[in-house]
């Protein structure tokens, strides 16, 4: 997978815990060497076991429209430490109980560590960027040839 593309999946995955109201959301850019299964960790706590299911249930919804499942969802019953594998990342949604005991912050501590803004912000602006006009001039030149259009129809 393109890591561009990999990075937008990983942005959709962030906004939907943003839209759940996860807290304390965390990401982890593994290294190579680290002998890590894969490049990315989200990390995110739910406050009760029904919205720790509801973030990560918003997760797969948001990353099914954009055409991709996951790989394996662990621990979604009990609703205390949801793993939904994506392959190239993975999403963990915590209670606050066992994000502490787990502390993969702590485990990973080799691991590059991003704020969600770094990405969703860089996302942001490229998407703007393939929206915006090519040059000022080329925007002029579309004025000017649309008022002389409505000029001759008039």
């Amino acid at each position: 997978m393109k890591k561009n593309e990999l990075k937008h999946q990983v942005v959709a995955a962030i906004q939907a815990c943003l839209d759940k109201k996860a807290e304390e959301i965390s990401i982890l850019e593994m290294e190579k060497g680290s002998g890590a299964f894969t490049d990315y960790f989200v990390l995110c706590s739910g406050t009760n076991p029904r919205q720790v299911q509801a973030i990560a249930d918003e997760v797969e919804l948001r990353l099914k429209t954009a055409g991709v499942r996951p790989a394996h969802v662990e621990g979604y019953r009990q609703g205390e430490w949801i793993l939904v594998d994506y392959v190239d990342f993975v999403v963990h949604v915590f209670s606050e109980k066992a994000r502490k005991f787990y502390d993969l912050e702590r485990l990973w501590k080799t691991a590059k560590r991003l704020d969600p803004s770094e990405l969703t912000a860089k996302a942001k602006a490229k998407a703007k960027a393939k929206t915006a006009p090519t040059s000022k001039s080329k925007t002029v030149r579309r004025k000017r040839a649309g008022a002389a259009l409505r000029r001759r129809k008039a």
